[in-house]
């Protein structure tokens, strides 16, 4: 980035000389907080992957303290132990608490599970033993299956049992009856499991393995699962040990402190490589101001007039030239995955991609689908039966897609984290390559596509940061820890010294805690407040305090953090889930219309107070359903970057580009352009050093004001109040 190349070369060798370096045990610490008297010291190893052939241990070594019967079965399932497999092993085998930190495909879920099952098949017992914690429920079902081969290849007598929200009220009695060796769930069904009578079977877990905690740990259901695991820990005779498994994340350390709070030690095993990359940013129409300049394509010529067919203009609109590359790179290769940036998009994509094609090439897969529209869609991907998914955030964590050839990605990713994630789903084995290819919509998003992939090659991800002291967060996990307690009561001091161990919530004043009791138990500031019920009583002379009639009911009718926006289920007549609908789109339907999701079509027969009744509709044309609140802002690390590299790019030349970019050649004159038009308007452009105040008059001659800068979303939402409330 001229200056930013400075920079880039800079930060790079920064990063070079943090990744190197190897803690001493007790002596160089990365790392270290004080809480109690007490420091964490997080060991990081590095480990480099050469492949199969070099620079990988001999199975001997890591595999020696297993049980023959394990040894045998891995060393004919495998040609060797993976680097993270060989690094952990040790250290799990010897009873630390691990963080393990490994792409995609590395076998590091293999690594956290194998030493469990080989103890657990030694020594029988008529409890759960060990807990698997994953953040999404379609990755819980996928390990739940993936479990059935080794348990098979050792020979042993394990049961697994999977409770998600999805899970029959049956099977949770029979549990809670005859509680499995092996637990798979969720963070919300585990806070359940742990403020209901059924938290008994978990008095013996040994071992909590949390599975993609990278996804968890920069948002408050993260602080939710960090209270949830010391409730856990609280609950068990023996603090049980923790496993994480994440992907790469910067600083890995965060990650680490999140896993086991501030008075454990953590021993971080970093066997992250950097996959090879097949990048390409693909503009395919000769100007983005102007992308309907060429000949009409056949989707453009379909429905000329209508704008609202998909929800996209088709006038000045970049979609028509977009569709038949899309069609053209899924014909060209055997499973594509295409990822959108919101639920909408995908369910339009699919639905465009499958009009073009003339048949069915392409379903969508979202949160909003029910699970079992899910697992059709994924098994026929994995069985070759479906050429294209077009998916959101909801395949970006490890779920085994099987052998992906593709990754197409609309629209930037919005970070380098989850860029990283999404190609990385294209050559899913060690060693492979990562095919990609992204579409800017327009030409800021252009800009942007242009920095991602520079960072997603140099590897530099942004800084994972841990929420601190959400309050929301806290009020619900003392309800249910007093609500669980019943008819005990809960002294405030041990509350306290519990809720501190975590890393979320490690430097809570006292002071805090006593206001949410407060809140809780009735005190509330002013009579505004006043039609709130007291859910706790706090008896502040013996310090303690108790659930009041209730509590144990809100607290397991109101799982998980505060939700975002409501949803409403769809459902069929029968009673079975479809999948789930914005309120805000409910509130705007009525009975008889119909409307897409999952790329079928459905038809509304009855709006209920949380649900809408629907009915298959084949082949009737339907409205393309939206939700809010799916736009991702971008973090401010990255705004930085594009303020760099905005300021060094628009001097230089479109080769230039190219050539560092991985733009092609539309792409490269486009983006010139669309920074020269801007310094020609203002001569400067938005960038890192600049903020620029734009004044122009709009279409009625009004007067309007318009300030740029790189900054994304999340910065310019505060601005936007700031300046309202003071206009």
């Amino acid at each position: 980035m001229g200056a930013g190349g400075a920079r880039a070369a800079e930060h790079d060798g920064h990063r070079a000389g943090e990744r190197g370096e190897v803690a001493r045990e007790g002596g160089d610490r990365l790392g270290e907080r004080r809480h109690g008297g007490r420091g964490i010291v997080l060991i990081r190893r590095e480990t480099e992957h050469r492949g199969a052939s070099a620079g990988v241990p001999s199975k001997q070594v890591p595999l020696s303290a297993f049980t023959p019967g394990v040894r045998d079965w891995f060393e004919r399932s495998f040609e060797a132990p993976t680097p993270a497999q060989a690094e952990a092993w040790p250290a799990i085998a010897g009873g630390e608490h691990v963080l393990i930190s490994a792409p995609t495909g590395s076998g590091k879920t293999l690594a956290a599970f194998l030493w469990g099952l080989d103890r657990l098949s030694r020594e029988p017992a008529d409890h759960t033993r060990l807990v698997y914690v994953s953040p999404l429920k379609a990755l819980s079902y996928d390990v739940d299956r993936n479990l059935r081969a080794p348990l098979r290849g050792i020979g042993a007598d394990l049961t697994v049992a999977v409770r998600t929200g999805d899970t029959p009220q049956r099977d949770r009695i029979a549990m809670r009856r005859t509680p499995p060796d092996i637990l798979i769930t969720t963070p919300e069904s585990l806070y359940l499991i742990l403020t209901s009578q059924a938290r008994d079977m978990l008095t013996g877990v040994e071992a909590v393995i949390v599975d993609e905690i990278h996804a968890v740990a920069a948002t408050k259901r993260g602080a939710h699962l960090a209270l949830t695991l010391e409730r856990l820990a609280a609950l068990c005779e023996h603090d049980p040990q923790r496993i994480g498994l994440s992907a790469t994340q910067n600083p890995l350390e965060e990650v680490g402190r999140f896993l086991v709070g501030p008075r454990r030690t953590a021993r971080i095993v970093d066997a992250g490589v950097r996959k090879p990359l097949d990048l390409k940013i693909h503009v395919p129409v000769e100007s983005m101001v102007e992308p309907d300049a060429g000949p009409p394509t056949p989707v453009a010529a379909a429905d000329p007039l209508d704008p609202l067919t998909g929800g996209e203009a088709t006038r000045k609109s970049i979609w028509p030239a977009i569709y038949p590359e899309l069609l053209r790179l899924v014909r060209a290769h055997r499973s594509t995955i295409v990822f959108v940036n919101n639920r909408r998009g995908a369910e339009r994509l699919a639905l465009r991609l499958n009009e073009l094609a003339e048949e069915d090439i392409a379903r969508a897969h979202h949160g909003s689908l029910a699970r079992e529209e899910r697992l059709v869609v994924e098994e026929m991907l994995k069985a070759g039966e479906l050429p294209c998914l077009v998916a959101t955030s909801s395949l970006e964590l490890g779920i085994d897609m099987g052998a992906v050839d593709l990754v197409l990605q609309v629209e930037s990713p919005k970070s380098v984290s989850r860029g990283l994630q999404r190609i990385g789903r294209a050559g899913h084995h060690v060693g492979d390559v990562s095919k990609g290819r992204i579409f800017p919509k327009f030409r800021a998003d252009l800009l942007e596509c242009a920095v991602v992939t520079k960072l997603m090659r140099e590897g530099r991800i942004e800084p994972t940061v841990v929420p601190r002291n959400a309050l929301d967060v806290l009020a619900q996990q003392i309800v249910a820890i007093a609500a669980s307690a019943e008819p005990d009561a809960v002294s405030v001091d041990e509350l306290f010294a519990l809720v501190t161990r975590t890393h979320s919530y490690a430097e809570l004043p006292r002071e805090l805690l006593e206001n949410v009791l407060d809140m809780l138990d009735g005190r509330y500031p002013s009579q505004e407040f006043g039609e709130l019920r007291p859910r706790i009583v706090w008896d502040r002379v013996a310090g303690t305090i108790r659930a009041r009639r209730g509590a144990r009911q809100l607290a397991v009718t109101n799982a998980g953090t505060i939700p975002d926006r409501g949803l409403f289920s769809v459902v069929l007549p029968d009673g079975r889930r479809v999948g789930e609908l914005d309120e805000e789109m409910v509130y705007e339907a009525r009975p008889g219309q119909t409307f897409l999701l999952g790329a079928s079509t459905w038809r509304i027969e009855d709006i209920g107070r949380d649900r809408v009744t629907v009915s298959p509709a084949p082949g009737a044309p339907g409205a393309v359903p939206f939700w809010r609140g799916d736009g991702v802002g971008r973090p401010k690390e990255l705004g930085r970057e594009i303020g760099a590299f905005s300021r060094w790019a628009v001097e230089q030349t479109a080769a230039t580009l190219e050539a560092g970019y991985d733009l092609d050649a539309l792409a490269a004159r486009n983006l010139l352009d669309f920074l020269a038009e801007q310094q020609a308007a203002t001569r400067v452009v938005p960038s890192d050093r600049t903020i620029v105040v734009e004044r122009f008059r709009d279409e009625i001659g009004d007067w309007r004001l318009c300030i740029l800068s790189p900054c994304g979303g999340r910065v310019h939402a505060a601005w936007a109040l700031a300046l309202s409330a003071r206009i």
